[in-house]
């Protein structure tokens, strides 16, 4: 029988592979050049270091927040 800890272990195992799957799926398309939230351009190195990335930084931060 499974304590509350193999349970815990089991939800974030579940979350992690989730998180990987759409991560791959944004991966094969490429990053916009311009924020879809504010329409400010994403820096280069923001395309280049998240594939498939279509909002700035400060609106990714905010979309998360808001979570």
């Amino acid at each position: 029988m499974a304590d509350i800890a193999d349970l815990a272990n089991e939800q974030a195992d579940y979350h992690l592979q989730v998180a990987l799957g759409r991560h791959k799926r944004q991966g094969a398309k490429p990053s916009a050049d311009f924020c879809v939230d504010c329409d400010d351009s994403i820096p280069l190195r923001r395309q280049q270091s998240v594939p498939g990335c279509e909002t700035c930084i400060s609106c990714q931060e905010l979309r998360e927040r808001c979570r």
